[in-house]
């Protein structure tokens, strides 16, 4: 990898990060943080946009004000490779995003080349084989375009094979046989000569879809964008988690042991909150877990009271309260009502849900100053809006992961006091078993137990900034 390079993440939703440790994660609007998270060579920058609960023209406009101002605020875009980092299922706007990030880097001197689509995900059994995308569900893979992701209300589809799939979302704009393709015998045979011969050739920001199906795939396709960079060649990229981690020179994943859970402190609750706003199966079963096995406090916010806008108040001012009150004796976890209200008018669903969200977050903003011990959010749109505005973070480190490039622990950087020492675990909707949840929230309270029992060790660690990422680089 190039010494003096720096990868900027523009991230769609909170979750990307699973899969690297020891990164920046900002999630100010103002583009001076990212650029300052970005100044040492070398360094890895994510910045949560959570732009996939925005529609297209939001969307495209905060893309490009985001990489405007971080180029303006002195970032040198020769340094930059940047990544529209988006979901492993295809969802969100993944035509738009990277045309707008092209289109910046192109106004300040850095025509793209090549659009790198890598959605793969491997620890949550997403994998790319022959240009068809698969999901892992219930142990067996399938054709992504056959499953319940593909049937989102605002970004739903239909194809499977990647070529395909960009055309279909492009409305036609993208042909199917312009997009280059990277097999796995130009990988694993041809290897990085070969991967840089295929990508070498495109020209005009195309498209180029790789497949992967572990990461040593992956690590192969970033020797060579490395090496076609060295040349002088702009790459962008759209992708998935698990794309960034060789992408940032990173290898393997960090697991956090018990010890590396920073629950606690005097100044405390003994007791966390569990944040679920996801809809999806996957985490409504899981929800059922956590409340066979937990004991936690259960509070259901009212989707129907939260839509009647003489309603609304009231419930967020009851909810609140009963959260306040349980956290004293119990860990709780607050959920909204599982009925999905929903139309068929994809900008119709996505207002449903900014209103569930908002809602959400205003009830943990009411409730923070109770300093619960640790805050779980399920869901992406769910974890970055409770983070940003329920939460008041700016900037946070990612300590590691929970499971292998899944989970993230979050330690607040810069944040209200009252968040400060608080560990902040990231949840995608869509990822994990069915335990998954409950193992997580009981690993939480067992940490917090230890730790309240034991009050030496119930001092979180104090996070200097700059000298994590000095002993990063």
């Amino acid at each position: 990898m190039r010494t003096d390079r720096r990868l900027l993440v523009l991230d769609d939703d909170p979750t990307g990060s699973q899969c690297v440790a020891d990164v920046d994660i900002v999630l100010d609007a103002d583009p001076a943080t990212a650029a300052a998270a970005l100044a040492e060579p070398g360094s890895t920058c994510f910045v949560l946009t959570n732009t996939r609960a925005l529609d297209e023209a939001d969307a495209v406009a905060l893309n490009r004000r985001i990489l405007e101002g971080v180029i303006a605020a002195g970032v040198d875009p020769a340094t930059l490779h940047v990544v529209s980092r988006s979901d492993s299922t295809l969802r969100g706007h993944v035509i738009a995003e990277p045309a707008a990030l092209a289109a910046v880097l192109a106004e300040h001197g850095r025509d793209v080349d090549a659009i790198l689509l890598c959605p793969a995900m491997i620890e949550a059994g997403r994998f790319t084989r022959d240009g068809v995308h698969y999901a892992t569900v219930d142990g067996e893979a399938i054709e992504v375009g056959a499953t319940d992701f593909a049937r989102d209300a605002t970004f739903g589809y239909a194809s499977s094979d990647l070529a395909a799939f960009l055309a279909e979302r492009s409305g036609g704009n993208i042909r199917e046989a312009d997009v280059l393709r990277v097999t796995l015998e130009d990988i694993r045979t041809g290897g990085v000569d070969a991967v840089a011969g295929i990508l070498g050739a495109a020209r005009d920001a195309q498209w180029a879809v790789i497949d992967a199906t572990e990461y040593t795939d992956m690590e192969v396709v970033a020797q060579a964008v490395a090496r076609l960079e060295q040349q002088g060649r702009t790459i962008l990229t759209r992708c998935a988690p698990s794309f960034v981690r060789p992408l940032a020179g990173q290898s393997g994943a960090r697991v956090l042991a018990d010890e590396d859970i920073p629950v606690g402190g005097a100044d405390r609750l003994p007791h966390g909150l569990v944040v679920v706003g996801s809809h999806v199966g996957l985490t409504t079963q899981q929800l059922a877990v956590v409340q066979e096995r937990s004991g936690l406090v259960e509070v259901e916010l009212a989707v129907s009271g939260l839509l009647d806008e003489a309603r609304r108040e009231s419930v967020i001012v009851e909810t609140a309260r009963r959260i306040r009150e349980a956290l004293q004796a119990s860990d709780v976890v607050l959920y909204t009502s599982r009925e999905l209200v929903r139309t068929d008018d994809p900008a119709a669903s996505l207002a449903i849900a900014r209103t569930v969200s908002d809602a959400v977050v205003d009830v943990v903003s009411r409730v923070r100053d109770a300093r619960p011990a640790w805050v779980v959010a399920k869901g992406g749109i769910t974890s970055h809006e409770v983070a940003e505005h329920g939460l008041g973070i700016v900037r946070a480190r990612v300590a590691g992961q929970f499971y292998a490039g899944q989970i993230s622990l979050f330690t607040p950087v810069e944040a209200p006091d009252e968040v400060l020492g608080m560990p902040y675990v990231v949840f995608p909707g869509n990822v994990g078993g069915r335990e998954a949840l409950a193992d997580v929230v009981a690993r939480l309270a067992a940490a917090t137990a230890s730790r309240t029992a034991d009050p030496a060790a119930a001092e979180p660690a104090v996070v200097d900034p700059a000298a994590e990422r000095a002993r990063h680089v």
